[in-house]
């Protein structure tokens, strides 16, 4: 009886190690470990949906003990619009700060920031008599540049490809006053009360209060005041712009910003990000050693696999010029694959290229240079480009310079010139070969018209001291001027015909001292008294 219980106490032990050495048999222990490996090397695939909630709020934007409208609303409204825009949320002002730490998306806002504001405008004149015009536009000159209003304007235009909105505060009067209206009046706004303008970011704003009762309204889901850092401010003292408006049931989800550049972009900044890398790694590595080597054991299953890896850690370990590789001449047999690197440079360039076209910039303008794989940018690009910043310029930036301009009249002079207003400078400048060619054409365009009759030279002249591009503006144009070969060296006294009405008057301007062609006085006096014989 002893040693059949010893034989039964030997068999329990040793019948489990049999069954599970068959399990692993059948299952493939060793390349299953081998897949495993595999998978933990591999990185998910990053999603770009964004759940439509109540957005994040910084803490301390809004006033202490108060719920911020964005967050009080029904989440039923969220709830409903989460199940018809699946995946077309905000990620929020924090993630897209994080997103402005590169590259890519700074240079994209920066790139389009400064186009906007780098020919900037010209104050111009509807009055006739400019010269009251010219002492005011001076001034405004003078305190645009002490607000640094184009600095201003220039970050309202990053802010708005960063985060999707960009806002402008006007600081004037007290700051008691920020939650009042602003009313452009000199019984409001009186002489010295603009101190200064600020961007404000984002982050530091929500909603205090907006309309969402009647769709019919000029104020629907437009903010009427905003919370900024606990204080609340009228929407006419914050110069808001969005260039990318989304729709109104979306503008709560995104706390009343627009679509940013950035969040666009991520796809395609991604796309860049990863083939650039991968063709990086493929040149790291465009030779590949293969050992073959018996794997029987494995792939049926019967070995866990060990040995295998540590003959691929010893392969790699004393794979140098320095080290010697020991085969077994029966069982393995070393292979060299290299892989070809032809094209590479055209699909990272088409990558970089998918950058450009949702930003809507030319390559040249983007990266600064012309990627390897891309012509070069045209002349043509270039103008289509910026003719799109003037058309971004008069659509969005163009109301908040002008309520600036009005509130920096009223801070001058007390009240607003209708008269005095502004355009932006063409972005496109022309070369001076270009300069001189549209000068040589209008200058026989006018020659043609003055044979004609259809013109007098007095008309000419003043088209040329007016214009700013004709190359003799300021000129005084009330001046007769005659050529030298329509004088005769000798003058005829009074009543002869020979003497043209144009030397009579050359000489009337010598004898007053105004020659033009240099005629002496006394000469010219001298003739005027022959004349009056």
């Amino acid at each position: 009886m002893p040693r059949k219980k010893k034989r039964i106490k030997k068999s329990t032990i040793v019948m489990p190690a049999a069954e599970n050495f068959a399990k692993n048999t059948r299952s493939g222990g060793g390349l299953r470990i081998a897949a495993e490996r595999a998978k933990q090397s591999q990185q998910p695939a990053k999603t770009y949906d964004w759940p439509v909630a109540p957005p994040s709020i910084m803490p301390g934007v809004a006033p202490s003990g108060v719920i911020p409208p964005v967050l009080a609303m029904d989440s039923a409204a969220y709830q409903w619009a989460a199940a018809q825009f699946p995946g077309g949320g905000f990620p929020g002002f924090q993630y897209l700060a994080q997103l402005s730490t590169r590259a890519e998306y700074r240079q994209m806002a920066s790139a389009l920031s400064t186009e906007i504001t780098r020919r900037w405008i010209e104050f111009t004149s509807t009055e006739d008599d400019g010269d009251s015009s010219a002492e005011k536009i001076k001034k405004i000159e003078d305190e645009f540049r002490r607000l640094n209003v184009r600095g201003a304007i220039q970050k309202a235009a990053s802010d708005d490809c960063l985060f999707g909105r960009g806002q402008v505060l006007l600081n004037v009067g007290s700051e008691d006053n920020l939650g009042v209206p602003l009313i452009l009046s000199g019984a409001t706004i009186k002489q010295g009360d603009l101190r200064s303008i600020a961007t404000v970011e984002a982050v530091w704003t929500t909603p205090a209060a907006y309309n969402a009762l009647n769709p019919a309204a000029s104020d629907f889901y437009r903010p009427s005041a905003w919370f900024m850092l606990g204080k609340e401010v009228h929407s006419s003292r914050m110069l808001t712009v969005t260039t990318r408006p989304l729709p109104d049931i979306l503008k709560p989800a995104y706390n009343f910003a627009g679509m940013s550049l950035s969040q666009l972009a991520e796809p395609y900044v991604d796309n860049w990000l990863r083939t650039r890398q991968s063709v990086s790694d493929l040149i790291n590595n465009f030779s590949i050693t293969a050992l073959a080597t018996s794997m029987d054991q494995v792939l049926q299953g019967a070995d866990s696999g060990a040995d295998l890896f540590a003959r691929a850690d010893l392969f790699t370990a004393t794979r140098s010029n320095r080290g010697l590789m020991l085969l077994d001449k029966d069982r393995e047999e070393l292979v060299q694959v290299n892989t070809p690197l032809s094209g590479l440079h055209e699909l990272q360039a088409q990558a970089q290229e998918h950058m450009c076209s949702v930003s809507r910039m030319p390559a040249i303008i983007l990266t600064g240079i012309s990627p390897s794989g891309l012509n070069a940018s045209s002349d043509g690009e270039i103008r289509v480009f910026y003719d799109w910043i003037a058309a971004q310029q008069e659509s969005f930036w163009r109301a908040p310079i002008e309520t600036i301009l009005k509130v920096v009249q009223l801070s001058l002079f007390g009240e607003i010139d209708p008269a005095i207003g502004f355009k932006f400078v063409p972005l496109y400048q022309m070369t001076e070969k270009e300069h001189a060619e549209i000068r040589e054409s209008g200058a026989r365009t006018a020659a043609i018209y003055l044979d004609h009759g259809v013109i007098d030279a007095s008309e000419e002249r003043q088209r040329l001291a007016s214009s700013p591009d004709s190359g003799y503006q300021g000129i005084d144009a009330s001046v007769d001027v005659f050529q030298p070969e329509e004088l005769s060296d000798e003058f005829s006294p009074a009543g002869d015909k020979s003497v043209s009405e144009k030397q009579r008057k050359a000489m009337a301007a010598a004898a007053e001292g105004r020659s033009t062609i240099g005629i002496p006085q006394e000469v010219g006096k001298e003739f005027t008294d022959a004349e009056k014989g």
